[in-house]
């Protein structure tokens, strides 16, 4: 392991001269220290500690200069650490923002571009490179869209544990089912460092509560009942300031290298956005970055220059003496040591957009401008107009003319690498976890491919209203307001009535009422709008099945399957629908290939039944005895497995397996002890 650049000598010449002028720099400042005995080197590294805060506004915390803020540990870490005053997210999407964060990549490097989307193993991680160092790395996280094994996969590598979300009941409260605490985070956290105390080690602790829906727990609901975003920020923080008095009280903190960084930022009303993923305005992506090194040097050091958070891994590599990969971002030990190294481009990306039909968006940011494009373009003079509330954008325009410039590199960059841009594979149980979090996900998405230019698609300035009643809707049928969650997608369709994602919302909520009719009409509506979309087309085929249009609903599943042949719940839907219309051939070949798709118990069981119903007995047993394997307390099964060995002549198994199904039914029966 290469010897941590900070490690302690006597006041000895300095090997490496690159640490020359940031040791000359300090020297007045350590001199008292130089005069004590040196401290022996550490040869197995540093500790390192990476806490992302989620949607946390830059300008909403009290050492950024807002005086309302109450972020106490986030200033007493500033005064220790070096903040960078002008830090840009290149994505205001949680899952994007944090794989940019692991890989110094921009999201149309690392393709992790919206949500379920794996993060490439071509592109080594922070923790994949550390982990080759030696360090024992974890990663606590505060919300399921961040799960490795669902909304975020790739994430994981090189974590010796990840702590992923178990599986919840659907109506269970959304803390510990989408969401954790901050200080159920941060305990976690402490358990697994109490386990390994040794270092060197690698740890990621994500802390999701500024995140809508506001709901700080007590008393910060109370202090900040008019604010609650900040309310959740200030419990965020003393969550942040639990852990690192427990690094202090274990003597971790002082030799550690600690950053703090938010991910994105929250609209909170301005550009008419009340949260964030849509636009790329400063309000969503300006965010605070403190870097802590090893003994506090430059404490308390204010660094304007523009940065990106593209440059973390690179520079906590190169704090750590580390070789660096290929990343979109750069070390940022330079403007540490006070190098007048020119400032970062800080480039924004997003295509959540394209979830609801409407164009992406890319910007650029360098020296006072910001460059938006869109269908219809956007420039801003920072220095003028912060706000970014009045467009200069004009073609010929100069500077704008070099922006593009920017951005039209970055595209040739991205088209030489290839980078895979296609949509994510999220399962119908995660996309009402992304609901819960008030998302939408990839496969509610119009494909990029469906069109010829983005431009053409409608542009996102014309569409907020209807996104923040989307994304209202959203949350409050994950918390069973379905009156309101009916009024706020009624409004869509009144000034949008042909919003496909306001259509399925409805048709789902009538499915979950029972109205199937009504459901089925809803999703019809929809489906002509986005006749690509294989998932809706399943959901418009249970709601005809629920209605007992029984032809219907096996279209719609056929018509599912051409769009998407790798779906299992289509496939075990359309096997089912044929064992009850008496097509025993096309019932085996549908199951048959749910099996291969996922091999699921139910899967097996309806195979089996299909089996018998062609008298295919060798072949029923065969499926029977290897789904009990799998679940060996059914007496259902037991029962089919009975009628197979009658079929084959076996009466004497027949009549036991007969027994053991009885056996089991009753059991079954049997009050709990």
């Amino acid at each position: 392991m290469t010897a941590s650049v900070f490690e302690q000598s006597s006041c000895a010449t300095l090997a490496n001269m690159r640490w020359a002028k940031l040791w000359f720099c300090f020297f007045m400042a350590v001199l008292p220290v130089c005069a004590q005995p040196p401290i022996p080197s550490q040869r197995t590294g540093r500790d390192v500690f990476l806490i992302t805060i989620d949607t946390l506004r830059a300008d909403h915390v009290h050492c950024y200069g807002y005086k309302d803020g109450k972020t106490p540990a986030l200033d007493e870490i500033s005064s220790e650490a070096i903040r960078f005053s002008q830090a840009f997210t290149p994505s205001p999407i949680t899952n994007s923002s944090h794989a940019t964060i692991l890989t110094g990549l921009l999201p149309s490097t690392h393709g992790v571009t919206n949500f379920g989307i794996a993060l490439d193993a071509t592109h080594p991680t922070l923790a994949v490179l550390l982990k080759n160092q030696g360090y024992k790395t974890a990663a606590f996280i505060g919300a399921v869209v961040l799960d490795s094994k669902t909304l975020a996969p790739g994430l994981d590598r090189g974590f010796d544990y990840y702590d992923n979300f178990p599986p919840a009941p659907k109506n269970s409260s959304r803390w510990g089912r989408v969401e954790r605490r901050g200080k159920d985070v941060v305990s976690r956290a402490e358990k697994w460092l109490d386990a390994h105390t040794s270092g060197p080690r690698f740890m990621w602790v994500h802390l999701y509560d500024p995140h809508d829906p506001y709901d700080p727990p007590p008393p910060y609901d109370q202090m900040f009942h008019d604010r609650l975003y900040d309310g959740e920020i200030a419990y965020a923080d003393s969550a942040l300031g639990d852990f690192v008095a427990y690094l202090k009280k274990h003597g971790w903190y002082d030799q550690a290298l600690v950053v703090v960084v938010g991910d994105h930022g929250e609209g909170l009303g301005e550009h008419h956005e009340e949260t964030h993923g849509i636009f790329l305005y400063d309000s969503t992506t300006h965010v605070p970055l403190l870097i802590k090194l090893p003994q506090h040097e430059r404490a308390g050091a204010v660094i304007e220059t523009q940065v990106s958070t593209t440059d973390i891994l690179p520079s906590v590599l190169d704090l750590l003496q580390l070789a660096l990969p290929r990343t979109d971002g750069q070390s940022l030990l330079p403007f540490i040591m006070g190098s007048s190294t020119p400032a970062q481009i800080a480039f924004g990306e997003t295509d959540y957009p394209l979830s609801f039909g409407w164009a992406p968006l890319r910007s650029v940011r360098e020296a006072g401008f910001k460059f938006i494009e869109a269908p219809r373009p956007e420039l801003y003079d920072l220095n003028a107009d912060p706000g970014e509330l009045h467009s200069i954008y004009q073609p010929w325009n100069p500077e704008l003319q070099k922006l593009r410039s920017r951005l039209a590199a970055r595209r040739e960059k991205i088209t030489e690498r290839g980078t895979d841009k296609s949509p994510g594979a999220v399962g119908i149980g995660t996309t009402q976890e992304l609901q819960a979090l008030g998302y939408l996900g990839p496969a509610d998405a119009l494909s990029s491919s469906t069109v010829s230019e983005p431009s053409l698609l409608p542009d996102p300035k014309d569409k907020i209203a209807e996104q923040n009643l989307l994304h209202a809707a959203m949350l409050a049928i994950d918390d069973g307001r379905t009156t309101v969650a009916r009024d706020e997608l009624e409004k869509v369709l009144q000034s949008n009535p042909e919003s496909p994602a306001a259509l399925t919302q409805l048709g789902q909520l009538e499915m979950n009422a029972g109205d199937y009719g009504k459901a089925a009409s809803y999703l019809q509506r929809a489906t002509v709008l986005r006749p690509g979309d294989a998932r809706l087309a399943l959901t418009y085929s249970q709601a005809l099945s629920e209605a007992g249009d029984a032809h219907g609903a096996e279209h719609a599943l056929q018509t599912s399957l051409k769009l998407n042949p790798n779906q299992y719940g289509a496939r075990f839907s359309l096997g089912s629908a044929y064992f009850a219309s008496h097509e025993f051939s096309a019932a085996q070949d549908q199951l048959e290939a749910a099996l291969l798709i996922q091999p699921t118990f139910e899967a097996q069981i309806k195979l089996s039944e299909v089996l018998l119903a062609q008298q295919k007995f060798a072949e029923a047993r065969q499926q029977l005895e290897a789904a009990i394997k799998t679940k060996r307390d059914s007496p259902e099964a037991y029962e089919l497995l009975a009628r197979a060995y009658t079929g084959l002549g076996d009466k004497q198994s027949a009549q036991q397996a007969r027994n053991h199904s009885k056996f089991l039914s009753n059991q079954k029966s049997l009050p709990p002890k």
